[in-house]
């Protein structure tokens, strides 16, 4: 009789175990590399992140009027520029609401104010509404070829500048930490003393997240602020956290702030 030839139940059993094994291997393999890619791609996408943020925070703050550039530990302000030129003659009697120019070149809306670029002003006369003193009242709008800009209230300009030079700035804007969130506020009323962020949050301003997900306490900021040998440097830096907050991406940025009167 011929000799009936198969597996015994010892080598199917061994076949199998060593197909889980290789199994498992291969399924650990995919997930490690799968695993991997993800995390090259959250790396990728903190670093892009930190890159947008950086760079938003960085253009604005290089249009900042020097002078005004001012942080208290957790808010980073400054009075925005919207155009400069040269005064011809600044406001004089008998309404005080009259400013000779050169044209701006471009239209410029009604609310904004005038700033005359001198150095015998202190910071917070910058955020005041003292008259005399080297910010005005509200302008009317003006056209891109007016000589002349109206005031909506007379004001007296108690500095002058060394080469004629007037610059148009708008209402604060502030960059600031809250909790894990970065915002921006912007359309608030100017204060003498620099408003905190808990108090920003209630105002009638507007406001816009720039990141949700910083590291706690991570928006480090250095003010140093311009004199007559060097511009204003600002200094900021913050910490993006991934979904699991396992791994954190930190972004050092200096700017410098162009100083001319």
């Amino acid at each position: 009789m011929r000799r009936q030839q198969g597996f015994t139940l010892v080598e199917l059993v061994m076949v199998i175990v060593l197909l889980s094994i290789i199994a498992t291997i291969s399924v650990q393999f995919v997930a490690l590399s799968t695993r991997g890619a993800l995390d090259v791609s959250e790396r990728q996408q903190r670093a892009l992140q930190g890159v947008v943020i950086s760079e938003q925070i960085t253009r604005e703050v290089r249009e900042a009027f020097p002078l005004s550039v001012r942080e208290n530990g957790e808010c980073l302000e400054w009075l925005p520029l919207i155009a400069g030129t040269s005064y011809e003659s600044l406001t004089t009697g008998p309404n005080f609401n009259e400013v000779s120019i050169a044209p701006f070149g471009r239209p410029i809306l009604a609310g904004a104010k005038l700033v005359v670029y001198g150095y015998g002003s202190a910071q917070s006369d910058l955020f005041g509404t003292s008259d005399p003193g080297p910010v005005s009242t509200a302008i009317n709008a003006v056209a891109d070829s007016d000589a002349t800009v109206q005031l909506s209230a007379g004001h007296r300009f108690r500095e002058r500048s060394p080469v004629k030079r007037l610059y148009v700035i708008g209402t604060p804007v502030s960059i600031c930490q809250i909790g894990n969130w970065l915002y921006r506020f912007s359309g608030y009323s100017p204060n003498l003393t620099q408003s905190s962020a808990s108090s920003l949050s209630g105002s009638a301003g507007t406001r816009e997240v720039m990141s949700a997900n910083l590291v706690g306490g991570s928006f480090d900021l250095k003010v140093t602020p311009p004199s007559l040998l060097r511009a204003a440097v600002v200094n900021f830096e913050f910490e993006l956290a991934d979904r699991d907050a396992n791994e954190t991406t930190r972004v050092n940025q200096e700017v410098q702030i162009r100083n001319v009167p």
